[in-house]
C-alpha cells in the first residue's frame, strides 16, 4: 500500500492532474461532490427538526464512503488485473494527492502581488481561501496564501498519501470523499449545522495523523532552509497549535509560522463576520510580502521531498519484510 502512495506522490510531483483529463472527464473531487449534492438536495430537508437532519447527515456520510469504497475496489481489482496493471492504478491513485497545484495556486498569489499589485494579490488569493478579499491588505493577502499552503499540505497532499498507505486506492478515495464533504457540508451555517455534523467531526477524526506528521515535516524541512529556524518551529507548535479553531490546522501553520519566523491566523473575516483568533508564530503583525510566499513554498516543496522519501522507505521496509 504504501508503495502504491510512494509512487503516486511521484507521478502527480510531477505532471499534476492534466487539464485535458479533467477537461474530458472530470476529476474525483468533481465526482464525489456531485454525489453530495445530490445526497443534500434528498436528505437535508428543512422542514426536519435537527435531530433527524443530523441523523441524515450520518447517514449520507456512511453512503458516501461506502460509494467511495466501492468504486475504488472495483477500479482496484480491474486494474491489477490486466497487464500492466499496477502502473495503471498509480495513475488513477495519482489523482488523490494535490502537490502541483496546491503549489500552482499559491505561487499565482505571490506572481500576482508582484505583477499586478494588490487589487490583482486579491483577486488571486480568493481562489483558494473563504474570506474576505477586499478586507485584506498585502500582509494579510500573503498570510492567507501561506495558511493555505500550510493546512492545505496536510489535507490535500499528507493526508490522502496516509490513508491510500494505509487502505490502497479505497482507503484514499475515501479519505477524498470524507475531506470533500466536509468542505462542502461540514461548516456551521443554518443549513448545514445538522446534516453536516458528522461530516465535520469524522474529517477531524481521520486528520489527526496527517496534520502531526505534516508538522512534523516542516520542522524537518526547518532544518535545512536557510533562515528558518526548526527550534522555533517545535516552540510554535507546542504554544500555538491547540489554540487553532481547528483541532488539525493549527499544526502545520503553527509549524511554518515558527519555521520561518512569522505570524499567521489572527482575526479574518468571512462572509461580512469578524472571527477572532490568536497569531500563531514568533513572528509578531510584521509586513509580510511575495518573498514570504515563496519562502513558505520552498519550506512545504522539501518538505513534500521528504514526505514522498519516508513513505518510499516504509514500502520498502515493508517490501523486505
Amino acid at each position: 500500500m504504501f508503495l502504491l502512495a510512494f509512487a503516486a506522490l511521484i507521478v502527480e510531483r510531477v505532471t499534476g492532474y492534466p487539464d485535458w483529463l479533467y477537461a474530458r472527464i472530470g476529476h474525483p473531487v468533481t465526482w464525489i461532490g456531485w454525489l453530495i449534492t445530490r445526497l443534500d438536495r434528498a436528505w437535508n430537508r428543512e422542514g426536519d427538526d435537527f435531530r433527524t437532519r443530523k441523523r441524515m447527515g450520518v447517514m449520507a456520510l456512511i453512503v458516501l464512503l461506502a460509494a467511495a469504497v466501492c468504486v475504488a475496489l472495483v477500479i482496484e481489482a480491474g486494474l491489477l488485473a490486466v497487464p500492466l496493471g499496477f502502473v495503471l492504478l498509480v495513475l488513477a491513485a495519482a489523482s488523490l494527492p494535490a502537490q502541483k497545484s496546491l503549489e500552482s495556486h499559491v505561487e499565482a498569489v505571490a506572481r500576482a502581488l508582484e505583477i499586478g499589485g494588490l487589487e490583482a494579490g486579491r483577486k488571486a488569493v480568493s481562489m483558494i481561501v473563504g474570506r474576505d478579499p477586499e478586507k485584506l491588505d498585502e500582509a494579510a493577502v500573503c498570510r492567507a496564501a501561506i495558511e493555505s499552503l500550510a493546512e492545505n499540505f496536510s489535507d490535500g497532499v499528507v493526508a490522502p498519501a496516509f490513508w491510500m498507505g494505509i487502505g490502497g486506492l479505497a482507503g484514499g478515495a475515501a479519505y477524498k470523499a470524507a475531506n470533500t464533504a466536509d468542505s462542502m457540508i461540514g461548516h456551521r451555517s443554518p443549513r448545514h449545522e445538522a446534516f453536516g455534523w458528522a461530516a465535520a467531526r469524522f474529517d477531524d477524526l481521520i486528520n489527526l495523523p496527517a496534520s502531526r506528521l505534516s508538522g512534523a515535516l516542516f520542522i524537518t524541512a526547518a532544518f535545512f532552509i536557510e533562515g528558518a529556524s526548526p527550534k522555533n518551529a517545535v516552540r510554535a507548535v507546542l504554544r500555538d497549535a491547540g489554540h487553532h479553531r481547528s483541532p488539525n490546522a493549527g499544526w502545520p501553520e503553527a509549524a511554518m509560522a515558527g519555521a520561518l519566523g512569522i505570524a499567521l491566523a489572527g482575526p479574518r473575516s468571512y462572509g461580512g463576520q469578524m472571527i477572532e483568533a490568536r497569531f500563531m508564530g514568533e513572528g509578531g503583525r510584521r509586513e509580510l510580502g511575495p518573498q514570504d510566499i515563496r519562502r513558505a513554498l520552498k519550506l512545504a516543496r522539501l518538505a513534500d521531498y521528504f514526505l514522498i522519501g519516508l513513505f518510499g522507505l516504509l514500502a520498502l521496509i515493508i517490501w523486505q519484510v
